[in-house]
């Protein structure tokens, strides 16, 4: 027995590449576990399995019957479809003309919004962001340190750190407070429905359009998928058109 056959069912040999094969059309979750020895001894099994019934199916004539007959006709209908479909969106193509084309069109739709990344200092009363205020003021504290010691967020595990955010994300009192004071200083004590808050603002975003060449494979996917998806429609409209549809 040649090395790549895996095992033989009802006269069929199974190969290693089938099973990589069967393998990959399972569902995603599960080829997760492609490498693990007894995930594919199980799916050889389904293999064995699915040629054995195969095998019990024809000869109890089983593909002789309506419901079968009935089944093939739509797995055919869907196939032809789905095959025909595919043929049309892989034949469109796009030149570099009609890529930044899309892009000077669609401009609005990679602007990227002003941000500001921040870090904070929660406490539920303002002695407690006086405090921490003071010990950062003095050097006893780095900002983070501080933040691990008396902030009440979860972000006190990250030294405060907030991350990038963007217009809205936030309560008004905290964002008007870091989209306008100063970059690198130590703001507040500011008041919000969650407390008192100490904030220091390390980078700041304006507001811009990016350029084509920082957004390219985006664009592009986005402008050959309009252009697909304008071919499809024409295509289903001729066809319509030629074979006919009644609703």
């Amino acid at each position: 027995m040649s090395e790549n056959i895996l095992a033989v069912a009802a006269g069929h040999e199974i190969t290693g590449a089938e099973l990589d094969a069967f393998i990959q059309r399972l569902p995603q979750q599960q080829q997760a576990y492609a490498s693990n020895p007894q995930f594919q001894a199980q799916a050889l099994q389904q293999l064995i399995d699915m040629y054995l019934f195969e095998k019990k199916a024809e000869e109890d004539k089983l593909d002789e019957t309506e419901e079968f007959k009935q089944m093939m006709a739509s797995v055919k209908s869907d196939l032809l479809s789905r095959m025909a479909m595919t043929k049309v969106i892989q034949s469109v193509t796009m030149t570099e003309e009609e890529k930044k084309a899309f892009y000077e069109e669609n401009k609005a739709q990679f602007a990227q919004e002003a941000t500001v990344s921040a870090k904070h200092i929660l406490t539920d009363d303002e002695e407690g962001c006086k405090k921490a205020s003071a010990e950062i003021e003095a050097g006893e504290k780095t900002f983070e340190e501080a933040a691990e010691a008396y902030s009440t967020c979860p972000s006190k595990q990250q030294g405060g750190d907030l991350g990038p955010f963007g217009k809205g994300q936030m309560v008004k009192e905290f964002e008007d407070a870091a989209f306008d004071g100063e970059l690198n200083k130590v703001l507040g004590p500011v008041k919000t429905q969650f407390g008192y808050h100490l904030i220091y603002v390390y980078d700041k975003q304006e507001a811009k359009t990016r350029t084509y060449e920082e957004v390219k494979d985006q664009a592009d996917a986005m402008a050959l998928q309009q252009k697909q998806q304008t071919e499809f429609n024409k295509v289903a409209t001729a066809l319509a058109d030629k074979y006919g549809v009644t609703k």
